[in-house]
């Protein structure tokens, strides 16, 4: 799909490396359905204005993909697949991190200024979020 990936990662996540074009006047990512994000875009949201001592997320999505980008600052996003549990810095502009339906995710430590974008397949619906470790657990036995 046109992805580059940065380097292997716990098995349903991907952390994707992000091209930057620019010249003189200045610098320009562009995020792409089916290109280098793996999948068709069908929401965006940023987390911003968070509490560093607060985590958030503690779900996973029971039919959604996402690519999670800190255009800001910095943040610890924490993936777990039921047998492996990974933490993914983020803190460039350069790097996506893809994560998978079904995938646990956490997110711990942001920075004062940090902003996460997050791009989806699907728009939210409350059914598409599995909350609590347990259940988690039992739904991918």
């Amino acid at each position: 799909m046109g992805k580059e990936l940065m380097e292997t990662t716990l098995r349903g996540s991907e952390l994707l490396k992000l091209e930057e074009f620019g010249d003189e006047r200045g610098s320009l990512i562009a995020l792409e359905a089916l290109k280098n994000v793996p999948f068709d875009i069908k929401r965006v949201f940023y987390i911003y204005n968070t509490n560093p001592d607060s985590p958030r997320g503690f779900h996973a999505m029971i039919d959604s993909y996402q690519v999670m980008v800190c255009v800001n600052g910095s943040v610890d996003v924490v993936l777990d697949n039921g047998t492996e549990r990974q933490t993914f810095p983020l803190s460039s502009i350069h790097q996506g991190l893809f994560v998978d339906k079904m995938i646990w995710h956490e997110m711990h430590n942001f920075s004062e200024d940090c902003i996460l974008m997050v791009l989806t397949n699907n728009p939210y619906t409350e059914e598409d979020n599995l909350i609590g470790y347990e259940n988690y657990l039992e739904m991918i036995k």
